[in-house]
């Protein structure tokens, strides 16, 4: 299965690509949509719109991995987050794509084992669990391709899997 993970923005997207083979992951690639500061809102999203299209007739994934948004201190911030991650959906959508929603506690729980892990902690464990040299950059790829991971070890899972082809929970008593 083909994941890519999404870590949603507007002058920013990161975005990783990441082959997932029941627990066996491999890194594909990773990146960043950026788009100039000082241009209009809908000439942002629209950029981000044809450059999303552009990874998905590129990479072809099967399910899309996107962090949900939550809003810290800048409002104003989020709303064009906000914007920009609607037509991240949009495309991912209109393409056929899957989308699942992680929240940054599930991310980090899924690739460190700890929900409240620094940012560091987490690009170090997608360095080791992908076996690369270096560490993802920008970190917005980093935080795109640990949804990816954390999307993988999701959807890879016995429980999962279990549900998905209609059967009992393993973990059910009955």
């Amino acid at each position: 299965m083909r994941i890519l993970g999404i870590d949603p923005g507007i002058a920013t997207v990161g975005f990783g690509v990441v082959d997932a083979a029941g627990s066996r992951l491999r890194y594909v690639s990773c990146g960043a949509i950026t788009t100039p500061a000082h241009t209009p809102l809908s000439a942002r999203l629209d950029q981000i719109y044809t450059d999303m299209e552009e990874l998905l007739s590129v990479f072809h994934p099967d399910e899309m991995a996107i962090e949900e948004l939550f809003f810290n201190t800048n409002i104003t911030t989020g709303i064009s987050v906000a914007h920009g991650r609607g037509v991240l959906l949009l495309a991912a959508h209109r393409g056929g794509i899957p989308i699942y929603e992680y929240t940054p506690l599930q991310v980090k729980q899924a690739v460190v084992g700890y929900g409240r892990a620094e940012k560091r902690q987490v690009i170090d464990m997608v360095r080791r669990i992908l076996n690369m040299p270096a560490p993802p950059k920008p970190d917005d790829a980093a935080d795109a391709v640990a949804l990816a991971i954390c999307h993988a070890r999701s959807a890879t899972s016995l429980l999962n899997q279990t549900m998905k082809s209609g059967g009992n929970s393993p973990c059910s008593t009955t």
